[in-house]
């Protein structure tokens, strides 16, 4: 019996020297003549966090998936300029540009620092033009550490929030075996209300494959993330989803990303699920990417979409 939270073995895996030279790797699912629809993992994630979504996509997509630099399977860079979110946009241009012949356009899906990846790419032509349409899920923009709510607000000073959360983002400690402690961590941190053990137990085993320094470099970035220029720059049809008991990028991002972005075509929220909502309901985030296809890379993608679809997403249009 296949699992959800078990791998998906891929048609293909290539690499990508990106612009500095990092090589990026890269995986290819599901069909050779689908449309294609590529995914940006998050902060300390990999290619297998997407494997609950991918699962669902698969035999109706070309789905393309790969590692951040210095996560999963890719190489880190060489030195510390290669952390920035212009080198993640590097990354994301050159797996477009080897994935996506030109003429065509895919769907991009990027959750947190996928998300975050993908604004930071919003003014490349090279991007822009292999664009059909984009969905940003559990992200943010800007001022991340001002509202992040690990840490809840009645136990500490907002000043002392803030110096605990970067803390948390930027330590390179090492975590060590995956433990019932870290796992108990990890489903209070970045899960929802009523996480599963399976949930909690993935997202453990993700997050702690992810190497200290690696994690430490790219806390740093997304302590001072700054990307609302990017994000008003995004002008593809772009859906907006998040959960409604985010604490690492709580609603009100979803809410503000909505407002800014020129051309949002929704804005979904998930009750009760926290940060890893391709984990938690791998069947929502997919139907909002079917929608995408559906709606904006041509109709043969569009069969069985609404049978995919979660009952239990609840979507609100940004006014």
């Amino acid at each position: 019996m296949t699992l959800p939270y078990e791998a998906v073995a891929p048609r293909r895996a290539f690499e990508v020297a990106s612009a500095d030279g990092t090589r990026i790797h890269v995986e290819e699912f599901g069909r050779t003549d689908g449309a294609t629809v590529v995914l940006s993992h998050g902060w300390t994630c990999s290619i297998l966090f997407w494997a609950p979504v991918v699962r669902l996509l698969a035999p109706d997509f070309r789905v393309v998936a790969y590692d951040q630099r210095g996560h999963g399977r890719s190489a880190p860079p060489a030195t510390r300029k290669g952390y920035g979110t212009g080198a993640l946009a590097d990354d994301l241009q050159g797996v477009l540009e080897a994935a996506v012949p030109d003429g065509e356009r895919a769907v991009l899906a990027g959750h947190s620092m996928g998300g975050m990846t993908i604004m930071a790419a919003s003014g490349r032509e090279q991007v822009t033009r292999r664009t059909a349409a984009v969905l940003l899920a559990s992200t943010g923009s800007a001022r991340l550490l001002g509202s992040t709510e690990v840490l809840p607000q009645r136990l500490s000073a907002r000043w002392l929030r803030r110096a605990l959360h970067r803390q948390l983002l930027v330590s390179p400690l090492p975590l060590g075996p995956v433990t019932p402690l870290t796992r108990a961590a990890f489903a209070y941190g970045v899960l929802g209300a009523s996480p599963t053990r399976e949930q909690a137990v993935f997202t453990a085993q993700i997050v702690h494959a992810c190497k200290p320094r690696r994690r430490a470099a790219w806390g740093r970035v997304l302590s001072v993330l700054d990307l609302d220029a990017e994000l008003a720059g995004l002008t593809a049809p772009t859906a907006v989803l998040a959960g409604t008991h985010d604490k690492l990028t709580p609603r009100v991002h979803a809410r503000g990303m909505a407002r800014a972005l020129p051309h949002c075509v929704g804005l979904t929220e998930l009750p009760g699920l926290g940060h890893m909502t391709p984990i938690e309901d791998p069947a929502a985030v997919a139907g909002v990417i079917r929608s995408l296809a559906a709606d904006h890379a041509g109709p043969s993608v569009a069969g069985g979409a609404d049978s995919r679809k979660s009952d239990a997403v609840a979507e609100e249009k940004s006014a």
